[in-house]
């Protein structure tokens, strides 16, 4: 007789559910990549949002166009130190210094262009260019302090960064001109755009395509594997290490990445007014750029948006107030100083109570709330 053999079958082995950190990792060769799609989505709102600030900067008056190419110069800012702060886990407090330096390296470029009787339309995206290049290399002086540091150290770091940098332009009177500052012509908008264009709107356009420009970066790094690596940095440093992440590599990149939008915001700040002063990046610009990005959302480059727009919001309300209101004129010029300050270190305890992921995360809580109780089809 011959035994009939009995096949038995074994189960499929459960698939293994990959563990958070090596879902942010990754995966390996021949691994389908989606930054295509994801660039030509970015691309696509990026042109959207440009061509709707367009059209409104057509409604607006020149005062109006200046506070919309102030918006944009603290955009550039704003985005990259949210990649710093909220994406890779350092806190910076010089980033108004960084802000400085851009600013600076705009203006000494323009004098020298001017003083040499050199024009031409490629004169301001070479400076621009070159503020970004100035900073990013201090970004990396300074990055590689603050690969060695943690916590309350790289923060008291960045701080004295703040105060060295205007005190620079205070000694070297013979390059910065002191506390007087530097002059540089101003940006006229191209003859085609006709002799009545405003020149309000031709410099928000300037910082409109900066700040864009930031954001399509910045939104592309952080679906980027480097902006993965980032965030398993920023959550746990040893599993980040043991996966195969240079850790103070990432950490030093990310300070070069921040530094450079930093500088190039301090380069549209000053062709804005045409101007560059030592007060106008004092230490307080830090800590406010500090708040903006905590009260519109850690970690969220719509965040930053809402940061930027608080930015300038703030700034312009004391003299909002004075304008409105009959004061004293001691009075006014401690409101000058203090006011803002004040106001944002309130709306701060208030967001932080209220809203703690800010104000992005409580808008994208209220939409979550909002389709879960909306009736099903």
């Amino acid at each position: 007789m011959t035994a009939t053999r009995t096949d038995v079958s074994t189960p499929d082995p459960q698939p293994t559910r990959p563990s958070p950190l090596r879902r942010l990792l990754p995966g390996p060769p021949g691994t389908p990549a989606t930054g295509g799609s994801t660039l030509l989505r970015h691309l696509v709102l990026a042109v959207l949002a440009g061509t709707v600030v367009v059209l409104v900067t057509n409604q607006l008056e020149p005062y109006q166009n200046l506070q919309v190419a102030r918006v944009c110069a603290f955009l550039c800012v704003t985005a990259g130190y949210t990649v710093l702060v909220g994406l890779n886990g350092q806190l910076s407090l010089g980033h108004g210094a960084l802000m400085a330096t851009g600013a600076y390296t705009v203006a000494l470029t323009q004098q020298a262009f001017d003083e040499r009787a050199v024009q031409g339309r490629w004169i301001l995206p070479l400076s621009l260019l070159l503020a970004v290049a100035v900073t990013a290399v201090v970004g990396l002086v300074i990055g590689l302090a603050a690969a060695r540091l943690r916590g309350p150290y790289l923060a008291g770091v960045t701080l004295a960064v703040a105060t060295l940098v205007p005190a620079i332009t205070t000694i070297f009177t013979d390059v910065f001109n002191g506390e007087q500052g530097l002059r540089f012509p101003t940006e006229t908008p191209p003859a085609f755009l006709g002799a009545y264009f405003q020149p309000e709107r031709w410099l928000a356009w300037i910082a409109l395509v900066a700040a864009l420009l930031t954001m399509l970066l910045m939104a592309n790094l952080v679906r980027s594997r480097f902006g993965r690596s980032l965030r398993a940095v920023r959550d746990d440093e040893v599993a980040a290490r043991l996966s195969g992440i240079h850790v103070a590599g990432s950490q030093v990149l990310a300070f070069v990445v921040s530094a450079a939008c930093a500088g190039l915001g301090g380069g549209v700040y000053a062709v804005l007014t045409a101007t560059v002063a030592p007060g106008k990046f004092a230490l307080d610009l830090s800590l406010f750029l500090l708040m903006a990005i905590v009260i519109g959302g850690l970690g969220s480059l719509v965040g930053a948006v809402w940061g930027a727009i608080l930015l300038v919001a703030l700034q312009d309300l004391p003299s909002l107030i004075t304008e409105t209101f009959t004061l004293p004129s001691d009075l006014a010029q401690r409101l000058e100083g203090n006011l803002a300050l004040a106001v944002f270190g309130l709306i701060l305890i208030v967001v932080m109570l209220v809203a703690p992921v800010g104000l992005q995360g409580a808008a994208r809580s209220l939409a979550a709330r909002l389709r879960r109780r909306a009736p099903s089809r």
